[in-house]
């Protein structure tokens, strides 16, 4: 398995007390596979149901944010491929 990639910033280099921090997290994983499973129904004289389909992920990411201060950071967004989250200074 590939390990994920990250790339992450921040809208400024420098805050000043109870400024508005926004991180921007963009994230992929290479061995992440959606996978669509597709259902019908037939009953014993053949008749079938429309076909029904359902997504799900093999190999889900989850992206943890947590900094030395101990802030807390609300997640404002988050795509499956660019997550936004905020804190205050």
């Amino acid at each position: 398995m590939a390990a994920p990639t990250v790339t992450a910033s921040l809208n400024a280099s420098t805050y000043s007390p109870g400024d508005q921090m926004t991180l921007t997290v963009s994230y992929a994983d290479p061995d992440n596979r959606p996978v669509t499973v597709t259902i019908v129904v037939t009953d014993s004289q053949g008749n079938r149901s429309a076909p029904v389909t359902v997504a799900a992920v093999i190999d889900p990411l989850a992206v943890t944010v947590a900094d030395d201060s101990g802030r807390t950071w609300s997640t404002v967004s988050d795509t499956g491929a660019v997550a936004v989250y905020r804190a205050v200074a």
